[in-house]
């Protein structure tokens, strides 16, 4: 009886998805150059996988290739040089994460409370326009800022007493980290304050005019609607970034970092532009792309799993 009850079940479902996808026949035609898009340039390239389990050589196809198996992964991890920018991004990444969210939210709360539009709309423009700028622009800027000899934060400390002669930036490994850290809080912060901002709006007024009668003041209206407001956009964007915490950058990293302190400056994607594509050793980088690729699915399901595991919103 069971058997047939679910077999009666699945038919059912079988039916009913036959009859959906003949209502909206349309979209579904509509949705098909997407769907050759994606396969042509995001799962088609994937064959190029193969090339992490052999000894590539340009000139011949792929499939006549002398096959290594594992060994550019053995490679990957007996090297400390791949240890060492392994360590680089995971630290640049948790950074960039860690003040990302926080920067991004608190300036959505802080804006949803300015009453005047019109400051409000320019706060949020300023905030908005480095997010437009190119990180050769940017990079530029830093370095002008942080000159030994013009930069304005050198002037700065210097009129204050704090320091007795100019720092050099760049030469010291110690302040890479936060020079990437607030480069990326400068450019991003205002952009990345838009979906707070919009989950904000959908509150609903009921709950500040409730809270107002209640004698709640703007903390209190912050901290029990707008942040249990902000709760699912906040879990939902964190699983998405927590994927990405191999993708630390390239840009800022290579146009930031020099020879004196490329120990703490280069990423993953730095080491398989020098070691890998520049060497011609196109199996040890497409073997690094698979284990950012291997480790960025894990954690996002990982994560995702935590967040259903304590009753919150999740992706899947």
């Amino acid at each position: 009886m069971k058997t047939e009850t679910s077999v009666i079940s699945a038919n059912k479902k079988k039916n009913q998805f036959i009859k959906d996808l003949r209502k909206q026949k349309t979209l579904v035609f509509m949705s098909i150059p997407f769907i050759l898009y994606v396969f042509v340039f995001n799962y088609l390239p994937l064959t190029g996988w193969l090339m992490a389990f052999q000894k590539y050589r340009p000139g011949k196809g792929l499939m006549d290739q002398e096959w290594s198996g594992l060994f550019q992964f053995k490679l990957l991890f007996q090297d400390e040089t791949f240890l060492r920018v392994l360590r680089n991004t995971l630290c640049m990444s948790l950074i960039n994460l860690t003040l990302g969210f926080i920067t991004a939210i608190g300036l959505a709360i802080l804006l949803n409370e300015v009453k005047s539009m019109r400051g409000k709309k320019f706060v949020q423009t300023v905030s908005y326009l480095p997010h437009f700028l190119s990180w050769i622009i940017v990079c530029g800027i830093i370095v002008d800022v942080l000159s030994p000899e013009t930069g304005i934060i050198n002037q700065l400390l210097l009129k204050l007493n704090i320091i007795d002669s100019p720092i050099n930036f760049f030469a010291e490994a110690k302040y890479f980290w936060g020079i990437v850290g607030a480069s990326n809080i400068w450019k991003e912060t205002g952009w990345n304050s838009i979906i707070y901002l919009a989950a904000i709006t959908s509150i609903s007024p009921e709950l500040y005019e409730a809270a107002s009668i209640d004698g709640a003041n703007r903390w209190h209206k912050i901290k029990h609607i707008v942040m249990p407001g902000l709760k699912p956009t906040i879990f939902i964007l964190l699983i998405m970034n927590i994927g990405n915490v191999l993708n630390a950058g390239f840009e800022v990293q290579y146009l930031l970092g020099n020879g004196m302190i490329q120990k703490v400056s280069q990423t993953i994607d730095i080491y398989v532009l020098k070691y890998g594509i520049s060497m011609n050793n196109f199996s040890l980088a497409t073997a690094a792309g698979i284990f950012k690729s291997v480790i960025s699915i894990a954690l996002i399901v990982l994560a995702n799993k935590a967040a259903k595991a304590a009753g919150e919103e999740r992706l899947f």
